[in-house]
């Protein structure tokens, strides 16, 4: 299983200080139409953990994360917070990322994100002060006093960013996050999210950019046509998968494909790439490959990647 390691915070404390939470989809259901979004979707979202919530378009995705935000109504089962229905006062806890951002475009940075504290119940000196750093981070000090409408689709995003993180929250429900930003923005949002797991909130994102849930994510959620395919920490879920190995030898590789118990994936002259049925074809390739100048035998880890194309094919 992989663990978090975060940086000391350098940005606010959740203001509730550290804490054990658990966010909770049990049985959750949504249709549209009579048509079925979102069947029987449960998972648990642990304290201090980013868990990745993947899924192609339609998958039901953005659908769940209204639910548990009570943006949108449940059409059966409930979403959980430390073991109970989550009530409002709880949702007002949570930073929420939505898929449709939702800024006032002609209004400056600094100000709407002072307003958006205040609606979270922030003091205003408090509100702007806790902007005024995030702004910071994200390289937009300077930007302050503009219109958001006057900054580049990237830099919206980073105020986007900053609405969701301004008050402390307890849990965090993101939407896509990284879209549209560049790599020191990714960065700056890693960094914030980690500052953030270190005090103990479960953190919630979607994404299509696997390369980054592979990075940072200790949890996975697979959703693929509103039901989960696959769920839990991500290093259970890379040794569920098959049990597949590199082997390179002095020779050609092909006499492999003569071996029971042994699956042949990939053969490139003297190296080769096997799923094995059990312990005993590990003991017939090695038999076997010795005497043939065995060079490298060894395991190959999934990558979360291969963990959603694998139970998603």
């Amino acid at each position: 299983m992989s663990t978090s390691t975060a940086p000391a915070a350098t940005t606010d404390r959740p203001r509730g200080g550290p804490a054990e939470h658990v966010l909770e989809a049990r049985g959750l259901c949504r249709s549209f139409g009579g048509r079925a979004v979102v069947e029987d979707v449960s998972f648990r979202v642990e304290p201090g953990r980013i868990t990745g919530f993947v899924g192609a378009n339609g998958a039901g995705k953005t659908t769940t994360m209204r639910m548990l935000m009570g943006v949108l109504a449940v059409g059966a089962g409930e979403v959980l917070w430390n073991g109970r229905p989550a009530t409002a006062a709880d949702r007002a806890g949570f930073g929420y990322m939505p898929e449709e951002r939702g800024l006032y475009p002609k209004q400056p940075v600094l100000d709407q994100l002072g307003y958006l504290g205040r609606l979270r119940g922030m003091e205003r000196g408090e509100a702007l002060a806790a902007a005024a750093r995030l702004l910071e981070r994200f390289g937009l000090a300077g930007r302050a006093g503009d219109r958001l409408e006057s900054l580049s689709l990237g830099n919206q995003q980073r105020v986007q960013v900053a609405a969701a993180l301004l008050h402390g929250p307890t849990a965090l429900v993101l939407d896509e996050p990284f879209s549209g930003l560049d790599p020191a923005a990714v960065d700056s949002m890693v960094e914030l999210l980690r500052e953030h797991t270190a005090q103990g909130v479960p953190v919630l994102f979607s994404s299509h950019q696997l390369d980054l849930v592979d990075r940072l994510c200790d949890s996975l959620v697979v959703l693929s046509g509103g039901r989960v395919l696959a769920a839990g920490a991500t290093g259970d879920l890379r040794r569920a998968g098959p049990r597949r190995r590199r082997l390179r030898c002095a020779q050609d590789a092909g006499w492999l494909r003569d071996l029971p118990g042994v699956r042949v994936l990939d053969v490139d002259g003297p190296e080769a790439v096997l799923e094995l049925e059990d312990d005993a074809a590990r003991r017939r390739v090695l038999e076997a490959a010795v005497p043939r100048g065995l060079l490298e035998f060894a395991e190959i880890v999934p990558s979360l990647s291969d963990v959603y194309r694998e139970v998603t094919r």
